[in-house]
């Protein structure tokens, strides 16, 4: 809507509203007198008495007139919630898949006595120390639960939400292809692994199951398989959820960044002091999802990039679901926050009606 005020003494007859109205045309000039010719310089007596009607209906029915405009930019920044939804259930089929997978690569690890543990460079100059690991799955769990606090009061959840689904499924289903093509021997000789199956498809379900109701974490009692070192999967969820904490928050929080920052970090070298996972698994695992997540977030903030014939990373497999998933979005997300539940509901209330002054 714009607003005309009938008490201005005189409107620019060249000024356009928005919705590509002349103010002058309008001829709302309540103090003026009714001119003798029109624009064409020809007496326009019609003219003149439609103005004096319009002048007299604009002092009957108050100060302001409401004419309509278009909204020219639209929505840049859609929910689209049915493209969340659909990057929940590709990351849940990875992670079940990673639990599959590692019961099957459980029954190739081969015994300590026959494979001894590979020579590692961390391994020769700090010992192991029991508690360390445990320290890496708190921290884990402290960071999950601070990003999970930090999306839900996000106003733009949706298109973080997707964003981190995809990206954690992918790097799940990376995860799966190296566990799978090498089996890497035990890091230490502390490991104590479950008995292996040798076929029986029911037990093994049961243990799938069982680090599935675990959450895949060893303070749970769930994870007493072997084999899923490279790379490490405790890495990734420490780097991942502390990109997005830092991504999705203002950048002047910098203690807040440090704070995380210092979890994650403590939990990946607990991983080492423990001895739970070789060096190299470590390091493959930060090196994958932090290019990962860069990559991905260059194209998303960046739209220009995505049909530009310079830019290879158009050549990457998941390049058709990024295309699927970032095609409404159109800007950079914005770091905004809002409460997660408003009262009243949105269909309690009066629709919001904005206007321009002309």
């Amino acid at each position: 809507m714009a607003l005309v005020d009938p008490t201005a003494s005189h409107l620019d007859p060249g000024m356009e509203g928005e919705g590509g109205v002349l103010a002058g045309d309008l001829g709302v000039l309540p103090n003026a007198n009714c001119p003798k010719h029109g624009h064409n310089g020809l007496d326009n007596p019609d003219a003149c008495k439609a103005k004096q009607c319009l002048r007299k209906v604009i002092g009957h029915h108050g100060d302001y007139v409401k004419i309509s405009l278009p909204d020219a930019r639209g929505n840049r920044l859609p929910a689209e919630w049915w493209k969340t939804a659909i990057a929940f259930f590709y990351a849940l089929f990875n992670l079940v898949l990673t639990t599959v997978v590692i019961t099957a690569v459980h029954e190739r690890v081969p015994e300590k006595e026959s494979s001894p543990p590979l020579p590692d460079k961390f391994f020769d100059y700090v010992d192991r120390v029991k508690w360390a690991f445990t320290v890496t799955e708190i921290n884990g769990m402290l960071l999950v639960g601070i990003w999970i606090i930090q999306w839900i009061f996000l106003k733009y959840k949706s298109i973080a939400g997707r964003r981190f689904f995809f990206l954690i499924g992918t790097l799940y289903l990376y995860r799966c292809v190296t566990m799978y093509i090498t089996t890497l021997p035990v890091p230490g000789n502390h490991f104590t692994c479950a008995p292996k199956l040798y076929g029986d498809s029911q037990a093994k379900m049961q243990r799938v199951l069982q680090l599935i109701s675990g959450g895949g974490l060893s303070i749970t009692g769930s994870h007493l398989m072997c084999g899923d070192f490279l790379y490490s999967g405790h890495t990734v969820m420490l780097t991942l959820t502390y990109l997005f904490v830092k991504e999705y928050s203002p950048r002047t929080f910098w203690w807040y960044h440090l704070m995380c920052w210092l979890l994650a970090a403590v939990g990946v070298v607990c991983i080492l002091v423990a001895h739970e996972h070789y060096s190299v698994d470590v390091v493959v695992a930060y090196f994958i999802t932090s290019r990962l997540f860069w990559w991905y977030h260059t194209m998303a903030n960046v739209p220009g990039l995505r049909c530009s014939a310079n830019n290879y990373l158009t050549n990457t497999w998941w390049n058709p679901v990024f295309n699927f998933f970032e095609r409404n979005v159109q800007t950079q997300v914005p770091c905004a926050f809002c409460w997660p539940i408003t009262w009243p509901p949105a269909c309690l209330k009066n629709s919001c009606k904005k206007y321009n002054a002309v």
